[in-house]
């Protein structure tokens, strides 16, 4: 439950806490850190037991615990539940002892303002015609990443490279983490000059092509084709490019997120008894399908405040093409 919860908190706070031209570099590091961790846990997993795993990973959770001690809460949160005073002294704790926050914190109050004199939200409500471009937004990306196979990829990774010909999953492990940190650190680099939608567009296309790769792959070995070939494939085509995407509808796409994660960790075994290139296949088919939802109804996030892009996505219900839904 914990774990959950910081998941969905952590990108909330670091959203709220940014400036919006430093905003998209703090979510990718947040993305970055985890996928280290992440290879991190793979890379030691090799060498030692899953039980003395779990007793390491409990260090990190206690340095977090000590750090969320001396971090000043957001801005947006203290402005929502009045604390005024409050709101400044963490905006300028945040931004700087010699930085003018006036302008900003007048921003943030104004805004939090206008959302106070809007009715009770429920989550019916998201789905009324006025907020129903955000959430498909929102709920269209974590549906299309989850059953894109990212998870299922994470999770079975070895059994995946022992199948595709490689004779160690130990050996395939290591080859996916020597890809993915430096992929990750190249999404970080390149988030704000390059923006979100086409690095999300990139990003799918990639692991497209990964999944057509490992389809190849097992499609090879299914029909005797040369076995060099598929380490080969297998090792290219093993591109996991994490996208991320904070959704106006949190709770909810939060809730797909997971839902949609589970569903297809689940079913993975089941679909490689059915066809092992098969899969792949259907996985490279949804990825190239999320690069045409990114490029008709995802917005552009890049150089837009917080408040700028609720107001766009709350009002808009055009085609992104449209001048206000893209930045320059």
């Amino acid at each position: 439950m914990w774990n959950w919860t910081s998941f969905i908190c952590g990108p909330v706070y670091i959203s709220e806490i940014t400036p919006k031209n430093l905003r998209g570099r703090f979510a990718a590091v947040n993305q970055f850190m985890i996928c280290c961790g992440a290879s991190l846990a793979y890379a030691l997993g090799t060498c030692i037991t899953w039980r003395t795993l779990a007793i390491v990973g409990v260090t990190p959770c206690l340095l977090q615990l000590v750090g969320l001690l001396v971090i000043p809460e957001s801005p947006r949160w203290l402005a929502k539940i009045g604390h005024s005073g409050a709101l400044e002294e963490a905006l300028q704790k945040l931004r700087g002892k010699e930085t003018d926050i006036s302008e900003e914190a007048a921003d943030i109050k104004d805004f939090t303002e206008k959302l106070q004199h809007l009715p009770q939200s429920k989550m019916l409500d998201l789905f009324q015609k006025d907020y129903i471009h955000a959430v498909t937004v929102g709920v269209g990306l974590m549906v299309l990443q989850q059953f894109g196979g990212v998870n299922a990829i994470c999770f079975y990774a070895s059994e995946i490279f022992v199948s595709a010909g490689f004779s160690s999953g130990n050996t395939g492990m290591l080859a996916m983490v020597a890809v993915q940190i430096p992929m990750t650190a190249l999404g970080v680099l390149l988030l704000d000059k390059a923006g979100r939608r086409p690095l999300l567009m990139v990003s799918a296309a990639g692991t497209c092509l990964g999944c057509l790769l490992v389809g190849l792959s097992f499609l090879s070995k299914e029909h005797h084709w040369a076995k060099d070939l598929n380490v080969a494939l297998a090792l290219t085509g093993i591109l996991i490019f994490p996208i991320h995407m904070k959704g106006s509808a949190g709770s909810l796409v939060t809730l797909v997120s997971w839902l949609g994660s589970w569903i297809v960790s689940y079913a993975f075994n089941f679909l490689l008894l059915w066809s092992s290139y098969g899969t792949f296949f259907m996985f490279a088919s949804i990825c190239g399908l999320t690069v045409v939802f990114v490029e008709r109804l995802v917005p552009e996030t890049k150089g837009r405040t917080l408040e700028e892009i609720q107001a766009s996505m709350n009002s808009s219900l055009t085609p992104v093409s449209s001048g206000i839904n893209r930045a320059a």
